[in-house]
């Protein structure tokens, strides 16, 4: 095997090991994808001020994130259909996220449920919750993952519609895959992940056991999105949720000033500046763009997280010299669990974490909470 030295190998490796279907519902976004480009770009474009003679014998990745201990400045954001990626992926995401020492998120649409990953770990993880217009089963949800134990809880504002993703209707993405004449030789081709996915606890939606009928195909499934995603949502909403779940609240999706203020009038611990990976308004701005402005407007009101493009740890570093207290990873954790299951994820860790190591000390830093505006070169 080439030796692994950065997420872009991990993505190669990722494209090779699963079908075309499942990768390009990770790896691309909506429309024209213009704005997944741009999450990329913006990053690559922010250049680091390197410093020399700086005593960097002693450095630090640690930091909380939510008040929560973290190894370093990251957390595996909520992706969905993650069992599809590696069987039982939502478990070897959890598995070695506790390991390694930072957060894990579980998304409604996970394949495994909040009970299979509550099963599998030892340590509380945090829950992505989608507010429908079946508010019964929402609050099933929260009571779910209050039984579960979680330390947070993850609200998403930014999907009461679906946005188009040209990709995964050409493709033909279906859940659970289904042998198709168009993709039976790609899926021929992929043995052990098929093997893998077959032998996994559900291949199907587990957190929707029961309540989804007929959600077999995309077309399918975003009939379903349409019924239940609730357009009508509202900031009033918040107020319900607040009702129905005791703990720490993150809402995730933020790009406008006039949003993070209205998202931080709530109390919420904590804003997540996101575009949903690019993949819901193509056109809009990236999140790196996004930061600067949400931490000059709330930053002194509730701790603000990244999310959009993350694949370094240099990209890390630049989003904390903005302003954000960590990232959230989802491209780059589904690349490492496609590539190697569980053993993928670590490594994508470890990368991260040896690259924000290096640049700290390239850039005359010692410690992960010491970082600000002065690592960038403007």
């Amino acid at each position: 095997m080439t030796t692994i030295t950065n997420i872009e190998d991990l993505r190669l490796l990722a494209r090779k090991r699963i079908p075309r279907a499942i990768f390009d519902y990770a790896d691309r976004g909506s429309y024209d994808e213009r704005t997944i480009s741009a999450n990329r770009a913006d990053l690559a474009a922010l250049a680091l001020r390197q410093r020399v003679m700086v005593d960097v014998s002693d450095r630090t990745t640690a930091t909380t994130l939510v008040g929560e201990d973290a190894a370093i400045p990251v957390a595996i954001a909520p992706t969905g259909l993650t069992g599809l990626f590696h069987g039982n992926g939502e478990i070897c995401g959890a598995r070695a996220a506790e390991a390694f020492g930072v957060p894990f998120t579980l998304s409604t649409m996970s394949i495994c449920s909040i009970e299979d990953v509550a099963g599998a770990t030892t340590k509380p993880f945090w829950f992505q919750l989608y507010v429908m217009r079946d508010r019964e089963f929402s609050k099933s949800l929260v009571e779910r993952a209050i039984a579960a134990k979680c330390s947070a809880l993850v609200l998403t504002l930014d999907l009461q519609i679906q946005g188009q993703r040209h990709r995964d209707l050409k493709n033909g993405l279906a859940v659970p895959p289904r042998l198709t004449l168009a993709n039976a030789l790609d899926i021929a081709t992929k043995p052990a992940w098929a093997l893998r996915v077959l032998m996994g606890r559900r291949r199907s939606f587990g957190n929707l056991a029961g309540f989804v009928s007929g959600a077999d195909s995309l077309t399918t499934l975003s009939s379903w999105i349409a019924q239940q995603f609730d357009p009508s949502l509202s900031w009033k909403d918040i107020e319900w949720v607040r009702k129905i779940w005791p703990g720490k609240l993150i809402l995730k999706g933020i790009l406008d000033v006039g949003d993070a203020r209205a998202a931080a009038a709530t109390g919420a611990d904590a804003v997540v500046v996101s575009n949903h990976g690019g993949r819901q308004l193509d056109g809009a701005i990236s999140s790196i763009k996004a930061l600067p402005r949400i931490v000059d407007a709330i930053g002194h009101q509730t701790e603000i997280l990244f999310d959009g493009g993350v694949q370094s740890g240099q990209d890390v570093l630049k989003a904390l010299a903005l302003g954000a207290r960590g990232c959230l990873i989802g491209k780059a954790f589904l690349y490492g669990l496609a590539a190697m299951g569980e053993a993928g994820v670590t490594r994508t860790l470890e990368l991260l974490a040896r690259e924000l190591d290096v640049s700290m000390a390239l850039t005359g830093t010692r410690h992960v909470r010491e970082v600000s505006a002065a690592v960038l070169d403007r």
